[in-house]
């Protein structure tokens, strides 16, 4: 008997070295453990179990730091950057890109093969062969173009056949993605992406893993792995960007008083997910102007007082989702004994009905489920310079003897804080080519008026902007300038000197008209009349304006400048 029990465990361990001796897919590509990997996870759609054998004759595996990984590439290593638009929100499909980087003065051309770029020198110097792997015309690959051999090794690490999508034959490299226990294979070229629903993903922080394989003539050599961290969430994925006119530094969440910040959601969605969900937003700014609910992911608010303020915003977005499982249905208000005397008496069976434990049909179709998002800053409210106006431009006294630039006062004043420094740029007519910065500190203490003068170089139009500004804000404003030549000899100036005495002699003849008209016209006594007040008042306000055209040298001050503010 006991020679019987040997004889049978030799033929079950012979029977067990096989399917011992076969790798699977968690033992290739499983190499290390993340927390909550033992979890249960349900199915992916398109993916498989990492338990499925894996052909380690086509695809062999080396460990980490084998000598093998050296020469898997000619010309050096072969990197391999994967990146996810994780997180996630639970239902949306998330996209990983994987992209390989070739050595230096490697590049896939368009027929999938590896060649050297043109005139690039590495540290082998040029290569006389243009190629780094010539798989079109390779006469090792040749059953690769006539298609024989398919079966043999056209497939994936599975043993699943190379779908033979267009221009299947130029993609060379073979990519095994493996995450929460299962796989995905997809033939491709040096970038490939594959996208996953999360609907069925748990919620929380998991691994990547990818591993990259090249053709090597029947068989496949890996070239590089790598793996990265993705999050899928059940929360929505909300930042807001704060923007403010005047304000300095808007990353430092520091703002102005009594101007508005814009406050724009963006909404973590690169699939797309909610593009048909309601969405709300819920705003509360900290200072007790309450609740502000709007569908608008922009809002403009204003601070009206200095300090500190606790902004809160809710989004909340409809969404489609997972619907409650069935409820019991209630039992019927007859009694079970007495159902269960009657049907003992009668031999009828209990009806259906009447089980206690029989589950409400619900229809098989998608339920809505709300989302929320949730954002919170600390913002700072202070004051700043919220206003600059030039009120006056005027030619500055020239010293004698007269210099070579022009010389411009321009009268600057604000609303808010006292500036600390002013800047000016002057620039072209479109106030794009910048042709002269200068900056100077501003001595003002109790009111913003200030005299900026600037000189110009020669004559013509500029455009000038005036920035002032404090430590946390900035305030500027812009005005165009025309700069008139200074040779008096010129035949502008002699045309408008020209222009000048033909006004003065129309202005003579007309006063003189009227002179005469006057002496001999009949006399009448002047009359007091409001009429002929406003009539005389018109001419002398038209004779002035008529002046004033062509004697410009008259003009009068702004009255807003008697405090004569200093020069800068």
């Amino acid at each position: 008997m006991e020679c019987l029990y040997c004889v049978l465990g030799f033929v079950f361990l012979a029977a067990r070295l096989p399917l011992d001796a076969a790798k699977r897919f968690h033992d290739v590509l499983g190499n290390e453990r993340y927390p909550g990997y033992l979890r249960e996870h349900s199915q992916l759609n398109g993916w498989s179990s990492d338990e499925n054998d894996w052909n380690e004759r086509l695809y062999p595996m080396w460990k980490r730091g084998d000598a093998r990984w050296k020469n898997s590439w000619k010309g050096g290593r072969v990197q391999v950057v994967l990146t996810s638009d994780s997180p996630a929100l639970v239902g949306s499909n998330m996209t990983f890109a994987v992209n390989l980087v070739f050595p230096r003065c490697q590049k896939e051309d368009a027929n999938g093969n590896i060649v050297y770029e043109k005139n690039c020198r590495n540290d082998s110097g040029l290569s006389p062969d243009p190629y780094v792997y010539n798989w079109t015309t390779s006469s090792e690959d040749s059953d690769w173009e006539s298609g024989t051999g398919q079966s043999q090794h056209n497939v994936f690490p599975d043993g699943k056949p190379f779908p033979h999508h267009h221009g299947w034959k130029k993609w060379n490299f073979v990519y095994v993605f493996h995450t929460l226990g299962q796989y995905f294979q997809k033939l491709g070229r040096c970038s490939v992406r594959v996208s996953i629903n999360t609907t069925n993903m748990t919620v929380g922080t998991q691994v990547m893993e990818v591993t990259v394989y090249r053709r090597h003539g029947r068989t496949y050599i890996p070239i590089a792995q790598v793996k990265d961290v993705y999050v899928v969430t059940d929360q929505i994925p909300v930042f807001v960007t704060m923007s403010q006119r005047n304000d300095r530094n808007s990353s430092d969440e520091t703002f102005l008083r009594d101007l508005p910040i814009k406050f724009d959601v963006l909404i973590h969605d690169p699939s797309h997910f909610l593009n048909k969900s309601a969405i709300n937003y819920k705003w509360n700014f900290g200072d007790n102007t309450g609740l502000f609910v709007s569908n608008n992911h922009t809002l403009n608010h204003t601070y009206v007082l200095n300090g500190t303020f606790n902004l809160n915003l809710t989004v909340q977005a409809t969404v489609p989702g997972p619907c409650p499982p069935p409820s019991p249905r209630p039992p019927r208000p007859t009694s079970s004994l007495a159902t269960a005397l009657k049907s003992y008496y009668s031999n009828t069976p209990v009806p259906a009905g009447d089980n206690s434990l029989e589950m409400s049909k619900i229809p098989d179709e998608n339920c809505q489920i709300n989302r929320y998002g949730h954002f919170k800053a600390t913002l700072t409210i202070v004051e700043g310079i919220l206003e600059v106006n030039i009120i006056q431009i005027a030619g500055a006294p020239m010293p004698k003897p007269k210099p070579d630039n022009s010389l411009m006062d321009f009268v600057v004043t604000c609303r808010g804080t006292i500036p600390t420094e002013v800047c000016t740029v002057i620039s072209d007519p479109t106030c794009q080519i910048v042709q002269n910065v200068v900056c100077s500190p501003v001595d003002a203490e109790e009111t913003c008026l200030l005299t900026v003068r600037r000189a110009f170089s020669r004559s013509g139009t500029y455009c000038v902007n005036f920035t002032l500004g404090d430590d946390t804000s900035l305030a500027l404003t812009s005005t165009l300038i025309s700069i008139p030549g200074k040779d008096t000899a010129s035949p502008l100036r002699t045309a408008s000197g020209a222009l000048i005495s033909v006004g003065c002699l129309a202005i003579f003849v007309a006063v003189a008209a009227i002179l005469v008209y006057k002496k001999h016209k009949e006399y009448k006594p002047i009359e007091n009349r409001p009429g002929n007040m406003v009539k005389g008042r018109g001419l002398r306000v038209f004779l002035h304006h008529t002046k004033e055209g062509f004697f410009r040298g008259n003009q009068e001050k702004d009255p807003l400048l008697k405090n004569q503010p200093g020069t800068l």
